[in-house]
C-alpha cells in the first residue's frame, strides 16, 4: 500500500489526486460527449429557464467514476471494505450508464425498464449485504450506531435485511431526485461525503482515503457542473453517488445518520411522494412541481439561490451530524 489509509494526510492526498485527475479528464471527455450528441433531455412542463440546458452533455458521471476508480486503486491492498465500496459504486454507476446510454444515445426515452433497474440494484445490494453479514467477521453485523446516544449501538437482528434495502434504495433514489439543478446533487453529495469521510477517519476505518477520493472527484466535477453547467452527471453519476453514500454509511454502521446529513435527499423524496399521493387523492397538485427544487423555481427563485440554500442546509445538517456522532469525534 503506497499510503497509510488511516492517516489524515493520506486522505488529503486522495482529495488532491482525485480533484486533479477529474479536472484533467473533463476537458478531454466533455467534447467527446458533445460530439456523440449525448445531450440532456429537458421536461417540457418544467421551468422555462431549463430550455437553455437542452443539449448540454450528460453522462458526466463517467468522469467522477474514472477519477474515483483510479485513486481508489491505491488503497485496495488488504482492504476488503474498500473493495466492496468500490464494487457497489461502480455497480450502481454501470446501471445508471446503461440507463443514460439507452435514453440519450439510443434515443429510447424510457431508458431501462423499472424492473431492470430494480433487479440490477438488488443484485449489487445483495453482494454488499452478504459481505456485511457473512464475510466481514463482525461480532454483531446487524448492529447500527444510534445518533445522539453517546455511541449506543442497537442490534436490528432479522429487521436488518429490510432496513438495509430501505436505506440503500432510499438513498439512491434521493440522490437521483436531487440531481435537477446545476451543481445541486454534486455539491450536496460533496458535503455528505466529507462528513462520512471524517467519520471514517475518526472511527479508524480503512475506507477513509477512498471516501476522501470521492470528495475530490466531486470537487473537480463541480468546476464544470456549477451554474451554468457545461456537463451533467446523468444517472451514471447520481446512481453511483447514491450507492456510494449508502454503502459507506452501512459499512460504518451509520445508516441512521443518512436522514440527518442527507436531509436534502429526504426532502426531495418526500416532495415527490406527497405530490403523487395528493394528486391521486384530489387530482390536484400539492406543489407547483416536484421534486421541490422545481417548485421553488416556479415560485420565482433563481437557480443559484436554490442551490445555495440547499448547500447551506446540508452544511448545517452535517454539523448536527457531528454532534449526533460525538463519541467518534
Amino acid at each position: 500500500m503506497l499510503f497509510d489509509p488511516l492517516s489524515i494526510n493520506t486522505a488529503v492526498y486522495a482529495v488532491l489526486m482525485a480533484f486533479t485527475l477529474n479536472i484533467a479528464l473533463c476537458p478531454i471527455i466533455i467534447p467527446h460527449l458533445t460530439r456523440l450528441k449525448v445531450g440532456q433531455n429537458v421536461r417540457s412542463d418544467g421551468p422555462q429557464s431549463h430550455l437553455s440546458k437542452k443539449g448540454t452533455p450528460t453522462m458526466g458521471g463517467v468522469m467522477i467514476l474514472l477519477s474515483f476508480f483510479v485513486v481508489a486503486l491505491l488503497f485496495l491492498r488488504d482492504n476488503t471494505d474498500g473493495l466492496v465500496l468500490l464494487f457497489v459504486t461502480l455497480g450502481f454507476g454501470a446501471i445508471g450508464f446503461c440507463d443514460d446510454y439507452i435514453k440519450v444515445v439510443k434515443r429510447r426515452s424510457l431508458g431501462l425498464r423499472a424492473w431492470q433497474k430494480l433487479l440490477g440494484q438488488f443484485a449489487v445490494g445483495v453482494v454488499l449485504l452478504a459481505y456485511i453479514l457473512l464475510m466481514r467477521g463482525d461480532d454483531m453485523p446487524t448492529a447500527v450506531l444510534v445518533p445522539f446516544t453517546d455511541g449506543m449501538m442497537i442490534d436490528l437482528a432479522f429487521l436488518y435485511i429490510p432496513f438495509f434495502f430501505l436505506a440503500l434504495g432510499g438513498t439512491v433514489n434521493g440522490v437521483n431526485l436531487t440531481d435537477g439543478l446545476d451543481g445541486l446533487a454534486a455539491g450536496v453529495t460533496l458535503l455528505v461525503t466529507t462528513f462520512f469521510a471524517l467519520a471514517a477517519w475518526a472511527a479508524g476505518s480503512p475506507v477513509t482515503a477512498i471516501a476522501a477520493g470521492a470528495a475530490g472527484s466531486l470537487l473537480g466535477f463541480l468546476l464544470y457542473n456549477a451554474h451554468p453547467a457545461r456537463v451533467f452527471m446523468g444517472d451514471t453519476g447520481s446512481l453511483a453517488l447514491g450507492g456510494f453514500i449508502a454503502a459507506l454509511a452501512l459499512l460504518l454502521r451509520m445508516p441512521l445518520f443518512i436522514p440527518i446529513v442527507g436531509i436534502i435527499y429526504v426532502i426531495e423524496t418526500l416532495s415527490v411522494m406527497i405530490q403523487v399521493g395528493y394528486f391521486k387523492l384530489t387530482k390536484q397538485r400539492f406543489f407547483k412541481m416536484a421534486p421541490i427544487h422545481h417548485s421553488f423555481e416556479l415560485s420565482g427563485w433563481s437557480e443559484t439561490k436554490i442551490v445555495t440554500l440547499f448547500y447551506v442546509t446540508t452544511a448545517i445538517a452535517c454539523l448536527i451530524g457531528f454532534l449526533a456522532a460525538q463519541r467518534l469525534f
